[in-house]
């Protein structure tokens, strides 16, 4: 198979892996690299089976139910615990549209000069109105090939030298420090990889994939399609993931490499990121970490935006789906524009979203844990997903990740004991 074929047939995991990487997951890698060197390097290759595991879950509810993780949890389990997880993943997604939306303002000022808050309410509106009224399916290849922006990230680490055996040792061996610092940077690290929204956004989109597929249904209702769905389902995730974690180790190595080696420490933001790499790594890698920034921004936006609308909607049992048009889904579209209006106001206040990416994938790693554990719970639960329910191989897997998880959160809560 030609490599561009076998591009095209991913989809929901390869955008999902992609979106990992969005201007708030650029912010946080580039702080541990700046602020521990290559100290952290380890973690993407720890972190791949834990993250590949919930995101196995999440599409396989998606492609059994036919419906997103909210539908569910509505159905089988208790309205506290699916309207908690909504309205942490609402208020947690729209802090991450303003910081992604503000990110991409400030990269595009970088390059173009020109006003930041005004490239913010362009940013919104395209983001916005490509889901809302480009069809489904001229707008999916369009997130698919913007994941080719995240290569930036290993085109800038080409573009500098590199103590490769240091590197080798580092990412093999893994370094731990019982210090507040280390601990806050590790789990916002695992934050920003392991996160809520990615759960949501992917269950719900392979279900969105089944019913756009002419012929595939929802595996309850035809159980003969699991093996070329799941086969495929499973091959996307992968790679998907794969992409997603080896972006992650580029960006932390990218930082390490210019800005830790040569004293910076504290990056805030991604942008910050990309002005304090032009003098030491050259204007290609300044323009490049800045295009990225931009890329990433445009396919990570929809993702928050588009997973909130799902959460919501499934959860009142609203009409969802990208593929619906907007009078078909009036609401489902309300909550998706509405989330990424909030994200472009949060900019115009004295409220400073972008000052507090790290923090959020901080929240993020802590907020992970039950929500990896609602997952677990209900990718295994047979009323939801019958004969198609996880066996113990990816419950061990997936109760080991929340285990993880929750240990990184009592870290966070005992390291201001330190």
């Amino acid at each position: 198979m030609r490599l561009i074929d076998w591009f095209k047939r991913l989809g929901p995991g390869l955008i999902t892996g992609a979106a990992d990487d969005d201007p708030s997951g650029i912010a946080t890698y580039s702080q541990v690299g700046a602020q521990f060197g290559f100290t952290m390097l380890w973690t993407a290759w720890l972190s791949y089976p834990f993250m590949v595991t919930t995101q196995l879950m999440s599409a396989r509810i998606g492609r059994v139910t036919g419906h997103g993780i909210a539908f569910s949890l509505k159905q089988y389990y208790p309205p506290w615990l699916l309207y908690g997880l909504v309205t942490l993943l609402l208020l947690a997604n729209v802090i991450n549209l303003a910081a992604d939306l503000g990110a991409m303002g400030q990269a595009l000022q970088l390059l173009i000069g020109g006003p930041s808050h005004l490239y913010v309410l362009l940013f919104g509106g395209l983001c916005a109105g490509l889901q809302v009224f480009l069809p489904y399916p001229r707008y999916v290849p369009f997130l698919k090939w913007l994941t080719l922006a995240l290569f930036a990230y290993v085109a800038t680490v080409f573009m500098v030298d590199v103590p490769w055996a240091e590197v080798a040792r580092r990412t093999l061996i893994p370094t731990i420090k019982l210090d507040r610092d280390f601990l806050v940077g590790l789990t916002a690290v695992l934050g920003t990889t392991i996160s809520p929204y990615l759960f949501f956004w992917q269950a719900s989109h392979e279900a969105e994939e089944q019913r756009a597929a002419p012929g595939e249904l929802p595996l309850r209702r035809a159980p003969a399609q699991a093996p070329r769905q799941l086969a495929q389902s499973s091959a996307d995730t992968y790679a998907g993931m794969a992409l997603s974690n080896a972006v992650a180790y580029f960006i932390i190595l990218a930082a390490a490499v210019t800005l830790h080696a040569h004293g910076i420490k504290d990056i805030q933001t991604s942008a910050q990121a990309a002005e304090a790499l032009r003098p030491l790594a050259g204007d290609l890698a300044f323009i490049l970490f800045s295009a990225g920034i931009i890329g990433t921004g445009l396919l990570g936006v929809p993702v928050l935006a588009g997973s909130a609308a799902y959460a919501v909607s499934e959860a009142f049992r609203w009409r969802v789906g990208l593929a619906r048009s907007p009078g078909a889904a009036a609401r489902f579209y309300s909550v998706l524009s509405l989330a990424t209006l909030l994200g472009v106001l949060l900019n115009f206040l004295a409220f400073d979203a972008i000052k507090m990416l790290y923090w959020s994938a901080v929240i993020n790693g802590i907020a992970a844990a039950p929500a990896v554990a609602v997952v677990v719970k209900l990718a295994g639960d047979k009323r939801a997903m019958g004969r198609f329910a996880i066996g113990p191989g990816l419950k061990v897997l997936g109760w080991a990740t929340a285990g993880i998880m929750m240990l990184c959160a009592a870290c966070v809560f005992w390291s201001f004991r330190l």
